[in-house]
């Protein structure tokens, strides 16, 4: 199985991208996990020629059997998140794929607002759209100095997030302690 893996934070250290590195920590052996990081280079949506980083994510996409979508800490949706969604929507690279959502934020409206906006553009590319709030402060430390989750409540928060992407018997033997 295979598993992309898009954080909406345009800055390499946010939460967000920390949370996504550290979720993909949390996957069962056999399973793959690439991050893309092209979101702060893709181009809004146009006919015409298709842009190299869309093409990328497009094929990454295509080439996956799911994809871990962590949402930024706040309400709003970065413009360069829309502009992959379209392009993956205009691409039919999202039409009946599987597609977790993670999100974080201090205040608990944040994490339902963010994530009520992406399951609107997921769900209208046609993705099989699944996930949970993490209301978390982001202001905490909740990683080591590996990138891996320390908090046990929060990485079983995570770990059921990546369970309804992984069939059962994959991810069984990873969550039995």
């Amino acid at each position: 199985m295979k598993i992309i893996g898009i954080a909406a934070g345009l800055h390499a250290g946010s939460f967000i991208n920390r949370l996504l590195g550290a979720a993909g920590g949390e996957l069962p052996d056999g399973v793959g996990f690439t991050v893309w990081r092209g979101l702060g280079e893709i181009p809004p949506y146009t006919r015409g020629p298709v842009p190299a980083r869309a093409r990328e994510l497009v094929a990454l996409t295509a080439a996956s059997d799911a994809v871990l979508l962590t949402a930024p800490e706040h309400s709003l949706l970065p413009d360069e998140l829309t502009y992959a969604l379209d392009w993956m929507s205009a691409m039919d690279g999202l039409a009946g794929k599987h597609v977790a959502v993670m999100s974080a934020s201090a205040r608990a409206c944040g994490a339902m607002w963010a994530q009520a906006e992406l399951y609107k553009h997921l769900q209208a590319a046609g993705a099989v759209v699944m996930g949970a709030e993490l209301v978390i402060s982001p202001a905490c430390p909740h990683f080591d100095d590996d990138g891996h989750l320390t908090d046990p409540a929060l990485r079983s928060q995570v770990r059921a997030v990546i369970a309804q992407l992984c069939p059962s018997e994959v991810m069984e033997p990873a969550l039995s302690l």
